[in-house]
């Protein structure tokens, strides 16, 4: 007997209940998984065979066994199957060999294609957004991390609705919740739609919430730096070497959902704000930046990224490529970088993938090799960014004074008539800073 709250429990997570019979689960209790990749002419920046073997380490990540692989060439998309027919019976004759639960296309399907495959194939189908999105459910820890979870699995299942999810009808109170004329689907859209607009103010409340901590963080005069890069780059353990910030680490996908955020010292002295992010990942789930755009607003706002690229994979430089494609979809595209080449302790001799003319650094977050480099190199970025800040301050604000000495440098500094006149080189924000702080002071 499924109990109310196991219902609640299985519209959270996004998944159907599967029931296989005892002896079809493997001895951990995982469910197996039949994985069904494509090879097509627009299929991006990766290949069928590499975005098929990806797809088999998001299905270990998220909990399941694989059993068996398949790859199909596609010309053109079957519109009720998505793979051909032909490739449906294959599958289908998989599944039973290999006493499979689960069908993971490495594509997205549409509701029709999904319930086709579902109908053909007799056990649940999922594609790869919705083993993203679940990998998400996992991982989410912070409120933040699961409201947005909660958002994108819910606006991808909307248009996935049959009338057979009854668990929907428990949220309502029964008599009078049903307007005249609707159909328990159209009951089940409404009370979804409400969900989504439920979850989308309590994000707006977060939003505003992490907003005042970014305010907070812009009143100190430390420039942000934002790790961005592929998933299992290495950015956690690079987080972890700069930062001692005790971020996990583990060698699975998406091992980091919420930002963290932890100082460094670098070598001029300054202080910078590190800021750890999600990974980012190819074909990325419907809805993702819209879901996660509250988390992702930390790389909008950075002064500075550092883009973590796993050397060592064979998949780097296309990597990279849907990094910077992400980067663009945010509005990020133009923001200072450095593009740090992570894993060097994994690379062949005299290997090292070309990406671009960026400021390149060299390091093993593992091992510690490069980083007083890649310390100088941010330094140097840093200063670059910095204005000449000319000004007369009053004596009686001798803060704003150590604040220049603090995070910049004071080339001049002279006292006259009350007054201190200052010429220093400082980041732009902190110049913006101190003279809304001196141009209140003399309005007053």
């Amino acid at each position: 007997m499924t109990t109310h709250r196991d219902a609640r429990s299985e519209q959270r997570t996004g998944r159907r209940r599967a029931q296989p019979s005892p002896d079809t689960r493997v001895a951990d209790g995982h469910e197996r998984a039949v994985l069904v990749g494509t090879v097509r002419s627009d299929a991006g920046v990766f290949t069928g065979a590499d975005s098929l073997a990806e797809l088999v380490r998001l299905a270990d990540t998220a909990g399941l066994t694989v059993v068996a692989q398949a790859a199909q060439p596609v010309r053109r998309i079957n519109p009720a199957t998505f793979i051909g027919l032909g490739k449906v019976d294959e599958v289908r004759r998989l599944v039973t060999d290999n006493r499979a639960d689960v069908v993971v296309l490495d594509d997205a399907l549409s509701p029709a294609q999904q319930r086709n495959l579902e109908s053909g194939l007799k056990v649940k189908v999922i594609d790869r957004s919705q083993l993203i999105l679940d990998i998400f459910a996992q991982r989410a820890h912070s409120l933040a991390g699961k409201l947005q979870v909660e958002l994108a699995q819910l606006q991808y299942l909307l248009p996935r609705l049959t009338r057979h999810w009854q668990h929907l009808s428990r949220l309502g109170g029964g008599v009078g919740t049903r307007g005249p004329g609707e159909t328990q689907l159209e009951v089940d859209r409404r009370r979804v739609r409400e969900k989504i607009g439920a979850l989308r103010r309590r994000l707006l409340e977060v939003s505003r919430t992490r907003g005042l901590h970014r305010q907070s963080r812009a009143s100190v005069p430390y420039p942000a730096v934002a790790l961005v890069g592929y998933t299992n780059s290495g950015k956690s353990t690079l987080m972890n070497r700069l930062t001692d910030a005790g971020v996990l680490v583990e060698d699975k996908l998406f091992a980091t959902l919420d930002p963290t955020v932890r100082r460094v010292r670098l070598p001029s002295g300054n202080v910078a704000l590190l800021i750890d992010t999600v990974g980012f990942i190819n074909k990325l789930p419907h809805g993702f930046v819209d879901a996660f755009k509250s988390t992702l607003e930390e790389v909008q706002t950075a002064d500075a990224l550092l883009h973590v690229v796993d050397a060592s994979n064979e998949q780097a430089a296309e990597q990279a490529a849907v990094v910077e494609q992400v980067l663009r979809e945010l509005g990020a595209a133009n923001t200072p970088r450095i593009t740090v080449l992570n894993k060097i302790d994994r690379l062949q001799p005299g290997h090292s993938p070309h990406l671009g003319d960026d400021v390149r650094c060299l390091v093993s977050a593992r091992t510690g090799e490069g980083m007083s480099g890649l310390l100088a190199a941010i330094d140097r970025l840093l200063r670059s960014g910095r204005e000449r800040l000319e000004i007369r301050i009053p004596v009686r604000r001798g803060d704003l004074l150590a604040r220049l000495y603090r995070a910049g440098t004071v080339l001049r500094e002279e006292y006259l008539d009350g007054h201190v006149e200052v010429t220093a080189l400082v980041p732009a924000k902190l110049a913006g800073q101190v003279r809304k702080v001196v141009r209140s002071e003399t309005d007053h």
